[in-house]
């Protein structure tokens, strides 16, 4: 075998394990996206209008259950788990500091994990698809781990909640004609 046909050997060699390399990056691109979307199935919330004017989300459940959904707190973005058995919106310590909130007076709090102190705060807009509301109470919860907003009742309270199956709707008063 000569010195040509080694390196022809040795590149054809490279060539297959690089094409191997990339095939397996992009199989964990493409999963890492699958299991996103399992996760939070509501990463691009939508509306509808109703005739009357009423404005209408559909979430999905994900595979554990609940509803996460991406929307937005003062126009930045943010991704939210519905809990209907918080009073308010819960916000992580670090996302607080993120969005520039303002710790109010401290909070005795009761959570899952017991009663903390957290600090009352209100946020300037909160937006779920073009479902929205302005000036609603949260707490900073300095106790709370990882990036997901509570989406408490302090902002539900405002809407009619429908629940059928894996579906949950999310629809705003209807707007009254002038």
């Amino acid at each position: 075998m000569n010195s040509d046909d080694k390196q022809t050997r040795r590149f054809g060699r490279f060539m297959v394990f690089s094409a191997w390399i990339l095939m397996a990056m992009m199989l964990t691109v493409l999963f890492s996206k699958i299991l996103s979307r399992q996760q939070n199935p509501n990463q691009s919330v939508q509306t509808t209008i109703a005739s009357d004017g009423s404005r209408e989300v559909v979430l999905e459940r994900n595979r554990s259950g609940h509803y996460l959904a991406n929307g937005t707190i003062n126009g930045l973005s943010v991704e939210f788990l519905l809990d209907t058995g918080a009073t308010n919106i819960s916000v992580p310590q670090r996302i607080a500091n993120r969005l520039g909130l303002r710790r109010g007076p401290a909070v005795r709090t009761r959570t899952a994990s017991g009663v903390v102190i957290t600090y009352a705060t209100r946020l300037d807009s909160v937006t779920l698809g073009e479902v929205s509301a302005s000036g609603v109470a949260a707490n900073i919860n300095p106790h709370m781990p990882g990036d997901q907003i509570l989406l408490g009742m302090s902002f539900l309270r405002r809407f009619d909640l429908l629940q059928q199956g894996d579906r949950l709707t999310i629809r705003s008063p209807a707007r009254r004609s002038r």
